[in-house]
């Protein structure tokens, strides 16, 4: 996708923190090339007008080969989500990220595109037209091919993708009141959600309430222990959707061999292990959300 002259001219002017965009950050010269060189694009700024330098560079960059016909160029995506970085925002009044990305999308909507605030608050382009269910946007868009998919089994809820919801797949039973106790320790202490099926009855069948579970989730944790069938099948649901599935059992002979190179936590039922099992899953999804 080709972005218009007044489009590349308004990016131009929003990259400068030029009027009427001075509620972005405000750059001179050497702030621009730090600009581009922190994107990892080797562009100096010559000492020429700046929004006419800028405009120049991303005329160049808006000609690059998009691996989706409906996205500008990589390029082009990633100066864009970097104009509404918060960290660029801090410590100044004048500055308004609200604003900012109110104007980046009236920009983007001419395209069908828009800004997806993640969880961490950074911005990602996305299509207005298409819905992206799977964790991560940059691996969506490193791949050749998106396959859009219609399940003949399951609905496809109206609900949206819940960035601060961790759902749990496990066996109904006792035994397991502790492990779901540990995970929920950790989700209140985030302050994210955290549901297993049984917590939610809003469909006719309890599969269909597993698979909008499963579809809302952020990320998805699986118990492996005992090899409970229904959490073998589940787990393929997640996986197959793109989910982020952080595996965890009490041994790790209960994994498949299929699945045996994705990396589990393992715990103890007992008191000393449910503590430990909600350490190392704090720590887990601190890394996956950047927190």
């Amino acid at each position: 996708m080709l972005l218009r002259i007044s489009t590349i001219q308004k990016l131009s002017e929003m990259i400068c923190g030029n009027e009427p965009f001075t509620y972005f950050p405000y750059r001179s010269s050497s702030l621009l090339t730090k600009f581009f060189v922190e994107l990892d694009l080797d562009y100096k700024h010559d000492g020429s007008t700046r929004s006419a330098w800028v405009e120049g560079v991303l005329k160049e960059l808006n000609v690059k080969k998009s691996k989706f016909p409906e996205l500008p160029s990589e390029d082009i995506i990633k100066i864009i989500e970097s104009l509404v970085d918060p960290d660029k925002f801090l410590f100044d009044d004048k500055l308004d990220i609200s604003k900012a990305r109110e104007d980046l999308d009236k920009l983007l909507s001419f395209y069908d595109l828009k800004l997806n605030i993640q969880s961490n608050g950074q911005s990602r382009v996305v299509g207005t037209t298409k819905t992206f269910i799977s964790n991560d946007i940059e691996s969506i868009r490193s791949k050749d091919k998106a396959v859009t998919f219609c399940p003949s089994v399951f609905r496809i809820p109206e609900k949206e993708v819940n960035e601060k919801l961790i759902s749990v797949m496990m066996p109904f039973n006792a035994g397991f009141r502790g492990t779901y106790d540990a995970i929920k320790r950790v989700a209140n202490y985030l302050k994210f959600d955290c549901l297993r099926a049984d917590d939610i009855w809003e469909n006719s069948t309890f599969i269909q309430d597993i698979f909008d579970l499963i579809y809302c989730s952020r990320i998805i944790v699986v118990d492996f222990s005992n090899r409970n069938p229904n959490v073998m099948y589940e787990t393929g649901i997640a996986h197959t959707l793109g989910k982020t599935v952080i595996p965890i059992t009490q041994s790790l002979d209960d994994i498949p061999s299929d699945l045996g190179h994705h990396r589990a936590l393992k715990y103890l039922p007992n008191d000393e292990g449910y503590r430990n099992l909600s350490n190392e899953l704090y720590k887990r999804i601190k890394t996956i959300m950047k927190l």
